[in-house]
């Protein structure tokens, strides 16, 4: 396994909104980000996927927004601090939730990080290339 194979992070993007998820392709894109995404429109299927085999079990990270319909992103969060095998998956909130009791929530349940969702796509392209500067530069598990 080469060394950049090795240092592959596995990202699932949980977002329920079409738009979102198509600025962060282009994102990724732009900034030529190549780990592999993984999208999931919920909370539960976030989970699914996540248990599930399809997504590799190590060097995971997690996208979150937090207003989404069936399971929002703090249950999510919830559930899973709560499973054994999911507890450590690292997870940054991306929301454009502005709520404070929703950022110390979400701090308060081991987030790595807490982002506003930018306006602009040149914003939400910088970023990701900052979000992308620090998977890169942090050991995750």
């Amino acid at each position: 396994m080469s060394q950049a194979t090795e240092k592959m992070l596995n990202i699932l993007l949980v977002e329920d909104d079409e738009l979102d998820v198509m600025n962060v392709h282009r994102a990724f894109k732009k900034n030529n980000i190549c780990n592999p995404l993984w999208v999931a429109g919920n909370g539960l299927e976030g989970l699914e996927v996540l248990r599930g085999g399809e997504m590799p079990k190590e060097r995971r990270l997690v996208l979150l927004d937090l207003n989404m319909p069936r399971m929002n992103g703090i249950e999510f969060l919830r559930e899973l601090r709560a499973d054994a095998e999911l507890r450590y998956v690292p997870v940054v909130v991306l929301t454009t939730s502005d709520d404070e009791r929703d950022r110390v929530e979400a701090y308060n349940l081991n987030v790595a990080g807490y982002i506003l969702k930018p306006v602009t796509l040149s914003s939400f392209v910088e970023a990701m290339a900052t979000l992308n500067k620090y998977w890169t530069l942090v050991e995750l598990p």
